[in-house]
């Protein structure tokens, strides 16, 4: 028998949804996406679960179980059982899936904390980390960056400096998976039921940072090319929740190359808090911060104290937010 509790379920948060379970449904957990198959695991145990049409027909995408979800579950003794309905989220990761009729592709669920991967290398970029940090906040887990290949870079103060320009607050940890440096301080995150998820581009070492963690081979990592010292390989190649030995919980995504901002202007708002408060200043409420009398933000921009990069990121991330959150509302509309 398996303890849900053991993989961070709340009975008492869930308490209503479970009176009302149809009868032989019991909790259970996404652990992997397989297309239209999910890994489960209930009280009786791991196993693989698919949709019921006629429960899920209706539904927007959204809705759609991803890795790390609750669900009712109807087990099915020597087969696949069925995912009846999708328990409300604390917490979901979503990007845009184009304006076609799906709309949105939820990524993972249930998420506590969110380990924002990125290597001290060429492959460092302060505007993709501002981009997952908007999209972390958005979704309701806490953001942590964590730059890695410590070992490997001579002078990892210069990308911490730019990371605590965007961080906002968020805690950032400089490891080395290969020699175990600064992975002590990740151990207050990995406590029993916790819910963490990866988030990086393919070779930044989610992968390696993933086996340090479990002090174990759990995802198997290709040899880093000679030619190209910076880019590691990994294998991941579908979304999968584990158990570590320690009792945390890990979600590990596949690279994702474009991390689309989807529904997420309160996330935009509080990962550039800065230029939000120059922005309230500004002589009109309306100002798009071009050519407007009185314009805090380009004021800040042409004193220096507004980094044009940062700028431009903040609009284009603002803009696209508020595009998709229209086409959102939009769609919702006419269902």
């Amino acid at each position: 028998m398996t303890d849900l509790i053991e993989y961070g379920f709340d009975p008492g948060y869930y308490e209503n949804e479970l009176k009302d379970a149809p009868a032989g449904a019991v909790p259970a957990r996404v652990t992997s996406v397989h297309r239209a198959r999910f890994g489960v695991v209930s009280g009786a145990g791991e196993g693989f679960a698919q949709l019921k049409g006629s429960a899920y027909r209706d539904q927007h995408s959204s809705l759609y179980p991803t890795v790390g979800d609750y669900v009712l579950f109807r087990p099915s003794p020597g087969g696949d059982g069925q995912i009846l309905r999708t328990l409300p989220r604390k917490s979901l990761f979503a990007r845009a899936n184009g304006f076609g009729p799906r709309g949105t592709q939820a990524v993972a669920a249930n998420v506590d904390y969110a380990f924002i991967v990125t290597s001290l290398n060429r492959d460092f970029n302060a505007r993709r980390l501002e981009r997952y940090l908007s999209q972390t906040l958005e979704s309701g887990a806490t953001p942590v960056i964590v730059l890695t290949k410590a070992d490997l870079c001579e002078n990892p103060a210069e990308y911490i400096r730019e990371a605590e320009t965007v961080a906002r607050g968020a805690a950032i940890h400089v490891i080395s998976a290969h020699t175990g440096a600064g992975l002590e301080e990740l151990a207050p995150y990995m406590k029993p039921g916790v819910t963490l998820a990866l988030l990086g581009m393919s070779g930044v070492g989610k992968s390696s940072l993933l086996n340090a963690l479990a002090d174990e081979d759990l995802m198997r990592v290709n040899e880093t090319r000679a030619v190209d010292s910076a880019k590691g390989r990994h294998t991941t190649t579908h979304r999968q929740l584990l158990r570590l030995p320690c009792g945390a919980l890990i979600i590990d995504t596949p690279g994702m190359r474009e991390f689309g901002v989807w529904d997420a202007e309160a996330g935009v708002c509080e990962a550039f808090g800065d230029i939000e408060a120059l922005a309230a200043s500004c002589r009109f409420s309306n100002c798009r911060h071009e050519r407007e009398p009185g314009c805090a933000v380009r004021a800040a921009l042409e004193n220096g104290a507004l980094d044009a990069g940062r700028f431009r990121s903040y609009m284009a991330l603002r803009d696209q937010a508020r595009a998709t959150a229209r086409v959102k509302r939009q769609r919702e509309g006419k269902r």
